[in-house]
């Protein structure tokens, strides 16, 4: 009688081995994979990098020119988004690359572990992205870094006050005289920035669980439509999830371009800013209107 094992796909990742009292996870191993395989084409790049560019290298570079305009669409600023695209390229890559990883049919490569008399089989590799663990601290690193960012680009003084408003307590003591209703929006005002507080705990949140869930939901569509019809049915599926992959990873790296532009904003300055926008904008239609004999 053939011994049965079973193969089921967990919502955790599966312990490999361990090192001391580290475990190391098959989720863990696909994104060492993943810097190994980033690591090497850079290597490889960087090393057959020529001034009139042709193959690969022509490639790669049309790819970043179309990346940092993207990015440009967002700040309007090209000389923010040359500071920005680094992390969010690198990212991209990351998330891509462990993503697809996760979708190659390694078949049998894993090992059985026999707890309790049951035995279950479990694979080498699993994308590190459908492990909750990895976009958790994807995310949180994107966050941290944004408001670091933040405090590179406006300073520690203004980030600080973007979530806990101190200065406009202040100006209750400066401005009543002259505005008394600076009493009751003061302090409205400065509860709005403790909810941005539980805004950046709600970022950390929306970027992990909507990265997880769509990797891990495709990788667990794939493998029950492989248990139902082993052959040719899966193949349009797999190329949906190399898709699903690619979209997911650029949806997280604009996010974190969006947050970084976010965080190196000056908002103190952004009333004056709009207030000559809208005086500029008046004049121009005012002149506008002159042109055409209207007024």
């Amino acid at each position: 009688m053939k011994e049965k094992i079973l193969h089921e796909t967990t919502i955790f990742a599966e312990k490999i081995t361990d090192f001391g009292s580290f475990h190391i996870t098959n989720a863990l191993i696909t994104s060492w994979v993943a810097v190994a395989v980033i690591v090497i084409i850079s290597i490889f790049l960087r090393r057959k990098l020529k001034e009139i560019p042709k193959g690969i290298q022509n490639v790669f570079e049309v790819f970043a020119e179309g990346a940092l305009s993207m990015c440009d669409q967002v700040t309007n600023d090209r000389a923010l988004s040359i500071r920005i695209f680094p992390m969010a390229i690198s990212v991209f890559f990351f998330i891509l690359v462990n993503n697809w990883l996760g979708l190659i049919p390694l078949g049998g490569f894993g090992l059985i572990e026999n707890h309790e008399g049951i035995k279950s089989f479990i694979p080498f590799l699993r994308g590190g992205t459908a492990d909750v663990n990895t976009t958790l601290a994807l995310a949180v690193s994107a966050v941290i870094g944004a408001n670091l960012f933040g405090v590179v680009s406006v300073g520690i003084w203004k980030t600080f006050n973007k979530y806990v408003n101190l200065s406009v307590l202040g100006s209750i003591f400066t401005k009543i005289k002259k505005e008394p209703t600076v009493i009751i929006v003061a302090p409205i005002t400065f509860f709005v920035g403790l909810i941005e507080i539980a805004g950046e705990v709600a970022k950390i949140a929306s970027l992990s669980f909507r990265l997880f869930g769509n990797i891990f939901a495709g990788e667990v569509l794939l493998v029950s439509i492989s248990a139902l019809v082993a052959y040719v049915v899966p193949i349009p599926f797999l190329f949906l999830e190399i898709l699903v992959g690619f979209i997911q990873a650029l949806i997280f790296s604009m996010l974190l371009v969006v947050y970084f532009t976010i965080s190196s904003s000056d908002h103190d300055h952004e009333p004056a800013r709009n207030a000559s926008h809208n005086d500029a904008g008046g004049e121009s239609h005012e002149h506008q209107k002159l042109t055409q004999g209207v007024v």
